[in-house]
């Protein structure tokens, strides 16, 4: 009797396979199932389509989770852009043949290159013993004008949590917060917004959209005051800069008043970068920025997070995806427990040496 509302997403998932197989069917799709779950609950619902399979059932599996679907699948279908490009083997098919069939483009190309950092400016971010307790402890840290800082570590390792305390939503017990050198003690993400932080939250349906609001008020939010004239909302104003910074960030659309949810989770998460473009942040925080987004929507969101870096902005990047992190950080802080575990850069960044601090307990 209890409201499907209120189970983790994983049961969720598991009501809706149930709902298929309550009626017997033969043939069951599965569209991105696994896009908001952690990894473990993830390979337990793998494990469960691979057993309908071998039940008799047919399985067609979309995801953009390209390991997932060298995992699961006997034969492997590659879209672009609304056509088919090749229908092949399992055994026929690399993590890096797919992403260049998806993208077009070679796998090594996947991350662009990243703009050299200013080594005597002084960092937009400094933080200093920054302790909220039972989520992280005497973490410190900073980011440079142009810098791209990853944020490595396991789920629950206090990332999140980090990002949202220096973006004032999260109360810390002690420690410091430094900005353009001015200490901000106080909390509140109104404050830190006109001190000139931005941030794309981990998940833009929970902490990021209005999904049942227009995309033009989604993109202006933050900074209405701008676009006030005697009281009043200039709206032809609000229209041209949200429109200047969707042709900046490359979002898709059809009409600036559509529904916010009538979008691809990849405009979506587009989205909220051209919110923050607004603002002309001096740090952006991107908390999992392409979480739920396909690999062609990933380069475009990895050529943003560069070209703001190339502009100038201090970036603060918090991913999952291992790739991700060392293929678009100057320098990676690794999280372990609520510590940091380490903090690597040059030679010294490996995948082997962001893992094994990841690991290592803090």
């Amino acid at each position: 009797r209890a409201r499907v509302g209120s189970l983790p997403v994983a049961e969720q998932q598991k009501v809706e396979i149930l709902r298929a197989l309550s009626r017997d069917a033969r043939l069951i799709v599965f569209d991105e199932p696994t896009a908001r779950l952690a990894t473990h609950q993830a390979k337990q619902l793998l494990s469960l389509i691979r057993a309908l399979a071998a039940a008799g059932k047919a399985v067609i599996y979309v995801s953009h989770f390209l390991d997932e679907i060298l995992e699961v699948a006997d034969t492997i279908t590659v879209l672009r852009n609304g056509r088919l490009i090749r229908t092949s083997d399992k055994a026929d098919e690399t993590r890096e043949t797919l992403v260049a069939g998806v993208t077009g483009q070679d796998y090594q190309s996947q991350f662009p290159p990243l703009p050299a950092v200013p080594a005597d400016r002084p960092p937009v971010l400094k933080v200093t013993g920054l302790t909220a307790r039972g989520l992280f402890e005497d973490v410190s840290l900073d980011v440079r004008p142009g810098e791209i800082v990853g944020l490595a570590g396991l789920v629950g390792a206090g990332r999140s949590e980090l990002a949202h305390a220096i973006y004032g939503t999260i109360a810390t017990d002690a420690g410091t917060v430094g900005f353009d050198g001015q200490r901000l003690d106080r909390p509140g993400a109104r404050r830190r917004i006109d001190a000139g932080m931005a941030i794309v939250p981990e998940s833009r349906r929970d902490q990021g959209l209005i999904l049942a609001r227009p995309i033009v008020e989604n993109t202006s939010l933050p900074y209405l005051r701008r676009f006030l004239r005697w009281l009043l909302l200039d709206k032809r104003k609000e229209r041209a800069v949200v429109t200047e910074s969707f042709t900046e960030t490359a979002v898709k659309y059809s009409s600036l008043h559509a529904r916010v949810d009538t979008l691809s989770g990849g405009n979506q998460q587009k989205i909220l970068f051209a919110r923050a473009a607004i603002g002309k942040p001096r740090l952006l925080i991107a908390d999992e920025p392409t979480r739920g987004v396909d690999v062609g929507a990933k380069r475009s969101i990895y050529d943003m997070i560069v070209r703001l870096a190339a502009s100038g902005e201090a970036i603060l990047l918090i991913s999952s995806e291992i790739e991700e992190i060392m293929g678009l950080s100057h320098r990676v802080v690794v999280l372990s427990r609520g510590k940091v575990a380490a903090q690597l850069s040059g030679a010294a960044l490996t995948e082997a040496a962001v893992m094994q601090a990841a690991f290592s307990g803090g």
